[in-house]
C-alpha cells in the first residue's frame, strides 16, 4: 500500500476535518474522504467518526493511527539514509520574511563557511501558517516562524527562541508621548499604516491590540498592504505612515533617530518564535549545525530545549 494513504490519515486527525487537511495535502476533500474510506475498506474497519463537529478516531482508527505514524517515520528514516548514500548534500529552509530580512544572511554565511560542499541549499518566505503545512507536507527541512494567535505545532519538534518584540513605529518628530510616556492612539490614527497581509503574525497581534482599543484597521487614515519590509520601513522613515514591525528590523534607525517607537498603554509587543522540524529531524547532522547556526544568531550563549507539541489523536 502506498504511504500516501497513511499521510492522509494522520493528516486528517491532526486537522480535526477532512476540508483542513484537503488545504494542507493541497487535495480536494473528496479526495481526502476517498482515501479514508479506500483504508477503511481495506482493513475492514472504520477508523473516524464523522458525526460529529470534528473527527473522532475509533478504536480501530486509534490502532491504525499508530502504526501509520510508526511507518511513516520508518520511511523518512529510510529516506534520509538513502540520501546519506549520494555526495550532494542537499538542506530546505523556510523562515517568515522578518526572520529572513532580519537573520538569514547571518544564518547562512556561518552555516556555509562550515559546509562549503552542500550542493543545494534552498530557502523560501512563508507566512507562519504556510510554513508549517510545507514542513508537514515535506518541502522543507525546517521552518522557523513567529507565532500567530493560537500558533499549533501538532506531530511537529520545535525548539521554542527567545520571543520576537514588535514596535509600533513612526516618522521622528511626527507624534509626541505623555506624561506616562506612552502615545495616544489617536495621535496614530491619522497615519496611513503599513501593514502585512492576513496570515501574518504580527499583523494579526496587531488586530488584536486595536481591538482591545475599541478601534479597526478602517481607523486609519489609509492601509497600505505590503510583504516588501524595506519598503515599508523606508517609507515610514519618508513620513507616509506608521507600521508595527520587529524591533530586530528597526533598532539601527531607532538609534540613529530616523523613527520613533511608539508605546501604546494596553498594546502587547511580544510574539513567540519557534524553529519547527518533522519529528527526529534534528537528530541530522546537516540540520543539526544549521539549528546551531540559527540559535547563535538569535540566541546567542543560549541552547533552546527541544520540545514535542501534543499529537493529536
Amino acid at each position: 500500500m502506498e504511504t500516501r494513504y497513511f499521510k492522509t490519515l494522520v493528516t486528517a486527525v491532526e486537522e480535526g476535518s477532512f476540508s483542513r487537511a484537503a488545504e494542507v495535502l493541497h487535495l480536494t476533500q473528496s479526495a481526502v474522504s476517498q482515501r479514508i474510506k479506500f483504508l477503511e475498506e481495506q482493513y475492514g474497519h472504520q477508523l473516524l467518526d464523522r458525526s460529529g463537529s470534528a473527527l473522532e478516531l475509533t478504536p480501530a482508527g486509534h490502532l491504525v493511527l499508530a502504526k501509520a505514524r510508526e511507518i511513516l517515520r520508518k520511511e523518512r528514516e529510510l529516506v534520509d539514509s538513502l540520501k546519506g548514500l549520494g555526495s550532494d548534500k542537499r538542506l530546505a529552509l523556510c523562515c517568515t520574511p522578518t526572520f529572513g530580512m532580519a537573520y538569514l544572511s547571518q544564518v547562512l554565511n556561518d552555516f556555509i563557511r562550515a559546509h562549503a560542499d552542500v550542493a543545494d541549499l534552498k530557502f523560501i518566505f512563508q507566512q507562519p501558517f504556510e510554513a508549517l503545512r510545507s514542513l508537514r507536507n515535506e518541502e522543507f527541512d525546517l521552518a522557523v516562524i513567529e507565532h500567530c494567535p493560537d500558533q499549533e505545532f501538532a506531530g511537529l519538534d520545535r525548539f521554542a527562541l527567545p520571543d520576537d518584540e514588535l514596535l509600533l513605529v513612526a516618522p521622528s518628530g511626527a507624534v509626541a508621548s505623555g506624561p506616562d510616556g506612552c502615545v495616544p492612539l489617536e495621535a496614530l490614527l491619522r497615519f496611513r499604516l503599513f501593514a502585512r497581509r492576513d496570515g501574518c503574525s504580527s499583523k494579526e497581534l496587531l488586530r488584536q491590540n486595536l481591538v482591545r482599543q475599541g478601534v479597526d484597521f478602517a481607523d486609519f487614515d489609509g492601509m497600505m498592504i505590503s510583504d516588501d519590509l524595506r519598503f515599508t520601513i523606508e517609507s515610514v522613515i519618508a513620513g507616509e505612515g506608521v507600521a508595527f514591525v520587529s524591533r530586530a528590523l528597526v533598532g539601527e534607525h531607532l538609534a540613529a533617530g530616523r523613527l520613533v517607537s511608539c508605546r501604546i498603554a494596553g498594546f502587547e509587543h511580544r510574539r513567540g518564535r519557534s524553529v519547527a522540524l518533522l519529528p527526529g529531524r534534528h537528530a541530522d547532522p546537516l540540520i543539526g549545525d544549521l539549528l546551531a547556526c540559527i540559535f547563535r544568531a538569535v540566541a546567542p550563549g543560549e541552547r533552546p530545549q527541544l520540545t514535542r507539541a501534543a499529537v493529536k489523536g
